[in-house]
């Protein structure tokens, strides 16, 4: 059986701690059957392996060596890709019901539209939204310029849809779909990289296809997922330049007379890194989280920092006195050019249709500001164009700052890991229903999480806490990071209104915490190991009994998980149901 545990085979690791290191007598004395007390070697505190398969488990199955390791290779693709199809054959499913404008649907299919055909989003009549759904055909887009407070990243995504299959619910919902399928394969990978185990990696991603919140999100025209998928993007290509640079700090290590990789602090100190795509790569990811969604910035700011300390990590574990020094002097300005001035020039290149936008007829709201109000003052040596977009953000930042005015679903920060306040981003009542005992069906699409895994995730958090302070996993604390980094800001501004979506950003981590607390919960494989596999020591019971119940328990959890996504399946997609089904789903008051 796999090793799925997260202490397994990387638990030395997280902490960046030093283990014992096989003595020269001892690597003699293996010839003769010795095998010294576990250790992990400095190879694999810089470049922790992956898990290896159970011999035990195949050979139960009676599935033969060969086919048992092939089986595992394309695993680490097939299974990711399997969980990836499952997720998009729920989001697609049905994916323009119900055909209307839901929620916040009525700003961004509206303006992502006028963007995709001119560039700019222009000031659409009331009322427009009968005529878009009657005969869109029939609706033209406005010349004049509307005003909207958010980037225009994701619009330009959303109305990439539009452009392929119509200005209808399925097309401005087509790319979001797209986006939250692609997050499920993306989160597989990155939790198969992080806990080293493509069965973690495969089950936090599963715990994303069946969250509600997710799972709604993905299917309704707004930005809140487009910004979550920037941002687990980036987060990935972090985590692939952490193993990257430490692939490269392990090549220049030396090796001493009995092969054994061995620290050395001038070249921890000294060795540049250089070319580091994977941070580019990130840079750019995180310039289109914020030219989607201004709180995107926060996130750019919480991973560069957790970048930098992932570099301290690598330079310490390599024989580093001073890692901190050695990473001001060779890390810290190449991490930062390689990510904030990327992040900001990509963010400028989204403007480009408002830039261009400068015609007297047509053109984007305040372009021509400089040129009229905005004339002197002391930047006039500056471009027009890039005067006016900064006048522009003003406006805006003002505008989010100040928008204290109530909504009916608004909610504070600290209920949403609960699931206190959800958002209805529809609702339908229908007569003559003849299943319900009041006449009555109800329809709705209802912006939760599935309870049952956040609630989970509340205990998961806790854990992957307890991880990082007192065990000093890095795993746990870049989880925490990815969490702390799309919720925590939000409690700098409680006076503003703000709904529990915006929590989609980091519901990723969540997944990731709680399949690290289900790897904790499963402990390491009893038939690990060089001696299990010479056949040089039987499986202890204790510890075969010890990961038969955490199976099982981890197993319960999961399959209650997956029977809660199904339960609340027709709040997720509209579905018609008997009025007294739809109010035994509403198991807190403040859901309705």
């Amino acid at each position: 059986m796999t090793s799925t545990a997260p202490e397994a085979r990387q638990g030395q690791d997280a902490g960046e701690q030093h283990g014992p290191e096989p003595t020269s007598w001892q690597q003699r004395l293996r010839r003769f059957g010795h095998y010294p007390r576990p250790g992990i070697g400095l190879r694999e505190r810089l470049i922790p392996p992956y898990t290896r398969p159970g011999y035990q488990l195949w050979a139960v199955l009676g599935v033969p060596p060969l086919l048992a390791d092939r089986v595992v290779r394309w695993s680490a693709w097939g299974g990711p890709l399997l969980v990836a199809l499952v997720a998009g054959v729920l989001r697609f499913w049905k994916l323009g019901s119900p055909h209307a404008v839901i929620f916040d649907e009525t700003y961004y299919a509206k303006d992502s539209w006028a963007l995709i055909n001119q560039g700019y989003e222009g000031a659409w009549p009331k009322d427009v939204d009968k005529l878009i759904l009657n005969d869109p055909s029939q609706v033209p887009v406005p010349t004049d310029p509307g005003y909207v407070v958010h980037p225009p990243v994701g619009k330009w995504i959303i109305g990439l849809g539009e452009q392929m299959f119509g200005f209808t619910p399925f097309g401005w919902r087509f790319m979001v779909a797209v986006l939250g399928t692609l997050s499920v394969l993306m989160l597989c990978r990155i939790g198969r990289r992080l806990f080293r185990s493509t069965f973690l990696g495969c089950l936090a991603g599963l715990l994303l296809a069946v969250d509600g919140l997710h799972f709604v999100m993905s299917r309704t025209a707004l930005l809140d997922l487009v910004l979550m998928f920037f941002v687990l993007a980036a987060f990935g290509c972090l985590l692939i330049d952490r193993d990257w640079s430490r692939q490269r700090l392990a090549a220049a290590l030396p090796v001493d007379a009995e092969g054994v990789l061995r620290p050395d602090a001038g070249v921890a100190e000294r060795l540049r890194l250089g070319w580091r795509p994977w941070r580019i790569a990130a840079g750019i990811s995180l310039g289109l989280a914020f030219g989607t969604k201004w709180n995107g910035l926060f996130i750019l700011v919480a991973f560069c920092l957790m970048t930098v300390l992932w570099d301290v990590g690598a330079r310490r574990t390599a024989g580093a006195v001073r890692p901190y020094l050695a990473v001001l002097r060779r890390d810290v300005v190449p991490a930062f050019v390689s990510t904030v001035p990327v992040a900001v020039l990509t963010y400028l290149a989204s403007w480009t249709g408002w830039i261009v936008s400068d015609g007297p007829d047509r053109h984007g709201y305040y372009r021509d500001w400089a040129a009229t109000d905005g004339r002197g003052g002391g930047w006039t040596w500056l471009p027009d164009w890039l005067r006016s977009l900064w006048h522009y953000e003003n406006q805006v930042f003002d505008f989010h700052v100040n928008l204290t005015s109530g909504h009916t679903y608004q909610s504070n920060p600290w209920s949403w890991i609960v699931l206190g306040r959800p958002v209805s981003y529809f609702y339908e009542e229908q007569n003559g229903c003849a299943a319900s005992a009041t006449g009555k069906c109800s329809r709705e699409v209802l912006a939760i999480g599935t309870p049952l895994l956040w609630w989970a995730a509340c205990f998961a958090l806790a854990y992957v806490l307890w991880r990082w302070i007192f065990r000093r996993d890095w795993r746990a604390g870049a989880i925490a990071c990815g969490v702390a980094a799309g919720w925590v800001p939000w409690f700098l501004y409680q006076e503003r209104t703000i709904f529990l979506f915006y929590a989609v950003v980091f519901v990723p981590f969540l997944c990731l915490a709680v399949a690290m607390m289900i790897g904790a919960m499963l402990g390491p494989a009893a038939d690990s190991g060089p001696r299990y596999e010479l056949g040089l020591a039987k499986p202890d019971p204790s510890g075969e009994r010890r990961r038969t119940l955490g199976a099982v328990a981890a197993g319960v959890l999961v399959l209650l998980i997956v029977w809660n996504f199904i339960y609340f399946w027709p709040l997720y997609t509209g579905t018609p149901i008997p009025e007294d089904s739809w109010r035994d789903r509403m198991w807190l008051d403040t859901w309705i």
